[in-house]
C-alpha cells in the first residue's frame, strides 16, 4: 500500500513536465536563434560605419539576404493579455524550483544509469505511442497529407520499429510531417489565444492550449491505462526520459534572458503562432 502511494505522489509531481520541458527546449532555441540573428546583423553594420560610404553603397547587396527580414519580423510582435500576472509570475517561480530541486536531479540521476540507446528507444516508444492526438489534429484541420504521414510513420515504427522503439521512419520525409496538437487545431480555426496562464508542472499556456490539452487527455492512450498508479508510474517515466535529453536547456535561457519569465512568454506565444500557420 505505501508503494501505491508513493507511485502516486511521484506521479502526480511528474505527471505534466514533460510539455514543460519541451516549451523551454523550443524557447532556449528560439532565444539562441535570435542572438545568432542579431550577431549578423551587429557584424554588418560595424562593417558598414567604418567603411567609406561609396563602398558601403557598392557592397550594400552583399548583407545577408534575409537581414531586413529579420527586422521586419522582429517587428511583428504577437501581443497576448496577461491579466493574471501574479498567478503566473508564482506559478513561473514554481515551476522553476521544481526543475531545479526535483526534475533535474532525478533525470540526471536516471541518465547516468540508463544507457543512451535505451533511453531514445524510451523516447521513440512514447512519441508512437502519442499517434492519436497527432493523427486526429490532422483530421481536423483536413490535412489529408500529413494525416496520412503521420499513419504511415505509425504504422512503419510499430511493425518495423518493434512497437515504436525503433524509428524507422525518420528516414522518410513524407512520413515525418509537422507535428500538430489539439490548440492548434483549434487556432486553424480561427479562434484566438485567449489570455497567457502558466499551470503548476504544466508550464507556459494559453486559454486556447489549455483546452486542447484537456482535449489531448482523452486521445492519450496512457489515460487509460488501469489501476490510476500504473497510469501515473507511465507517465513519469516518460517524463523523466524526455527530461534527460533536454537537461541545459533552460539553464541556457535563463542565463541568456533578462527577464525569463518574459523571454518564455513572448516566445512561446510566438512559436505557437507560427505553428497555427503552418
Amino acid at each position: 500500500m505505501k508503494c501505491v502511494t508513493c507511485v502516486v505522489v511521484l506521479g502526480a509531481l511528474l505527471v505534466i513536465p514533460t510539455s514543460n520541458v519541451s516549451s523551454l527546449s523550443f524557447v532556449a532555441r528560439a532565444e539562441a536563434s535570435s542572438h545568432e540573428s542579431k550577431a549578423r546583423r551587429d557584424a554588418f553594420a560595424d562593417q558598414a560605419l567604418s567603411t567609406p560610404i561609396e563602398i558601403v553603397q557598392a557592397t550594400a547587396d552583399e548583407a545577408p539576404s534575409d537581414m531586413w527580414e529579420e527586422y521586419e519580423e522582429e517587428e511583428e510582435v504577437v501581443d497576448i493579455a496577461d491579466p493574471i500576472y501574479y498567478w503566473n509570475k508564482g506559478m513561473y517561480h514554481f515551476n522553476d524550483k521544481f526543475y531545479f530541486w526535483v526534475l533535474k536531479p532525478v533525470a540526471r540521476g536516471y541518465r547516468w544509469a540508463v544507457p543512451e540507446e535505451v533511453r531514445e528507444g524510451v523516447k521513440n516508444f512514447f512519441h508512437n505511442l502519442s499517434f492519436p492526438i497527432r493523427f486526429v489534429s490532422c483530421l481536423l484541420q483536413a490535412k489529408g497529407s500529413r494525416a496520412a504521414g503521420e499513419f504511415g510513420r505509425f504504422f512503419m515504427n510499430t511493425t518495423w520499429g518493434i512497437l515504436g522503439f525503433g524509428n524507422p521512419a525518420k528516414d522518410c520525409p513524407r512520413l515525418n510531417p509537422p507535428e500538430e496538437d489539439l490548440g492548434q487545431t483549434f487556432g486553424a480555426w480561427g479562434m484566438g489565444n485567449g489570455f497567457y496562464i502558466v499551470w503548476p508542472f504544466l508550464g507556459p499556456s494559453t486559454a486556447r492550449d489549455s483546452v486542447g490539452l484537456v482535449g489531448e487527455t482523452y486521445l492519450d492512450p496512457v489515460r487509460y491505462v488501469e489501476p490510476m498508479a500504473a497510469s501515473l508510474a507511465i507517465t513519469t517515466w516518460d517524463t523523466i526520459n524526455e527530461t534527460s535529453f533536454r537537461i541545459g536547456d533552460y539553464e541556457a535561457l535563463k542565463d541568456a534572458a533578462i527577464d525569463p519569465y518574459t523571454s518564455i512568454r513572448d516566445a512561446y506565444v510566438q512559436h505557437r503562432k507560427k505553428q497555427v500557420e503552418e
